[in-house]
């Protein structure tokens, strides 16, 4: 991804896809199941123009407005529709791609689904050191062979020549359990930061799940 001039014109009019749990970093690829007739209808208008929609996370079931929606983070990820298939009944299978993290203002409802004008966060330029980039790989690497020990059918493999950012991010969205955590990570713009906060995480999570280690909350 080099640039993101084709994700323009979906900035004004951003559709919304609130999931619980959820959490869309850029580089992610999420598969979904799209069955509500609202979120056909939403799938079937992007596929038809520029093929994006935020990934939001809900953060509070509590409805916020008159027609019941739940609250919403204020940043999400824009997701791209790399493949989709149409299913009996109007339901999709898709495969969005995380494409950037944008800051949501969200817009007068017009059903059947939500809408906000959306700015793209463009992270800060700052050099990461070595130690640093080399405490998130040995926490990411020590963590994803915990999992693999206990689930074989565990997949995660650090991608080569990645950049710190990116590389942060996928272990965020891969191995941080914490729904809540991969949030605040998405939200952390700066990339030292983030590099930090991942290694952090991963290491807090390898120690609390080993054995003799408090449960997860």
């Amino acid at each position: 991804m080099n640039t993101l001039s084709d994700l323009l014109e979906a900035l004004p009019a951003l559709p919304l896809f609130p999931l619980p749990n959820t959490v869309l970093f850029p580089g992610a690829l999420l598969p979904l199941h799209i069955f509500e007739p609202r979120y056909r209808a939403m799938v079937a208008d992007v596929l038809k123009t520029h093929r994006s929609m935020a990934i939001v996370m809900i953060t509070n079931e509590r409805p916020v407005d008159a027609h019941g929606h739940p609250e919403i983070a204020e940043v999400a990820g824009l997701g791209t529709i790399l493949d989709h298939t149409e299913l009996p009944g109007g339901r999709y299978n898709i495969l969005v791609r995380g494409r950037a993290r944008v800051r949501l203002s969200e817009l007068p409802f017009e059903p059947p689904y939500r809408r906000a004008a959306a700015e793209v966060l463009v992270p800060p330029d700052e050099e990461i050191t070595q130690s640093e980039l080399s405490a998130l790989v040995s926490t990411a690497t020590s963590f994803t062979q915990f999992v693999r020990e206990r689930d074989r059918g565990f997949e995660f493999r650090l991608p080569r020549d990645a950049k710190p950012a990116l590389l942060a991010d996928l272990c965020a969205h891969h191995l941080v359990l914490d729904a809540r955590e991969r949030q605040a990570i998405l939200e952390t713009l700066s990339p030292r930061a983030r590099v930090r906060r991942v290694a952090e995480v991963l290491a807090m999570q390898r120690h609390t799940l080993a054995p003799g280690g408090r449960e997860l909350n």
